[in-house]
């Protein structure tokens, strides 16, 4: 995991974390010093994990669970009040968006967190993203889409809905292109097996 290109210097690693009272980390974890985390203590995360510079991790609500092996490129935004979980060798590129709690945009409720409760219909739902999900730069994923085991997302892609398992998707929202390739669960079984870090 470590890569000597990259000054981690600049990341917190896990026993800072620890410090800050996250719920629970692993071994090899590093998060970006400019990245913006609220609810440490909601947040649960494996071993050999990144997450780079300028995200925003919003848990004060809810859960953030990461798996193993996952990384979170910079400038994304999560908002887990609804509960987001990251499992094994999934990934977010650049600028990713996920929200699992939306205002309802009907026109029927008010929105907006300066609004009191009992004048909006927040929609609050967990996001799953299985094993082996990719997802690409900019996209944005709404609550209640589980993403299911080695599907890859597009950049730029709307994600509004639950996705099949290995598949290729692009679009706004996501539309089906194209089947993925399994071959890297070969490749998973060799890195596992010789333990590459």
């Amino acid at each position: 995991m470590k890569n000597k290109n990259l000054n981690f210097q600049n990341y917190l690693n896990e026993n800072d974390l620890k410090n800050h009272k996250i719920k629970k980390v692993g071994k090899n974890v590093y998060l970006e010093k400019s990245c913006r985390v609220l609810g440490y203590k909601n947040i649960q995360i494996g071993s050999n994990v990144r997450i780079d510079s300028f995200c925003n991790l919003i848990v004060h609500n809810g859960f953030l669970k990461i798996e193993d092996n996952v990384h979170i490129g910079s400038f994304c935004h999560l908002v887990a009040t609804g509960g987001i979980k990251l499992m094994k060798y999934s990934g977010l590129s650049q600028g990713v968006k996920v929200y699992s709690a939306s205002d309802d945009f009907s026109g029927k409720y008010m929105t907006n967190p300066t609004v009191s409760k009992k004048f909006t219909n927040i929609k609050v739902k967990p996001v799953v993203l299985e094993k082996h999900v990719i997802i690409g730069s900019n996209s944005v994923i709404l609550p209640g889409s589980i993403i299911h085991e080695g599907a890859a997302v597009g950049a730029l892609t709307l994600v509004n809905k639950s996705l099949d398992k290995w598949t290729i998707y692009q679009g706004s929202p996501a539309k089906k292109i194209a089947a993925r390739s399994k071959d890297l669960i070969e490749k998973e079984k060799i890195f596992e097996k010789q333990n590459i870090i």
